[in-house]
């Protein structure tokens, strides 16, 4: 299958189906974490979407509380479906790190 070939049948899924190739291709790149960023200084230096101040523990903790990716997607104009895709691959990869600042960010 060619490049070209490819790309027609991947416009012709869904948006649902589209996320979940990103996904497939995200998880592809193992440890490289492309789109996540630590700075320190910048939330607390926790990981965020590449570029931005929107930490992968918010996004997760919205998932959980039933956010959709397209409801993240309207209530963060500045991500794509890429980086949402990035976001869940690296907190698959690093639950206790994601579950431990949910804790220290809940309200009492």
């Amino acid at each position: 299958m060619t490049l070209k070939e490819l790309e027609q049948q991947l416009l012709a899924l869904s948006p649902g189906e589209k996320l979940q190739a990103i996904h497939l291709l995200a998880q592809s790149f193992g440890n490289h974490w492309q789109g996540i960023e630590k700075t320190p200084r910048v939330c607390g230096g926790e990981a965020c979407i590449a570029k931005t101040r929107i930490p992968v523990w918010v996004l997760v903790e919205a998932r959980g509380l039933g956010y959709s990716d397209a409801d993240l997607l309207t209530s963060y104009p500045t991500i794509t479906a890429t980086d949402l895709a990035n976001a869940w691959v690296y907190a698959e990869a690093h639950p206790d790190e994601i579950e431990l600042v949910i804790e220290r960010n809940e309200v009492a």
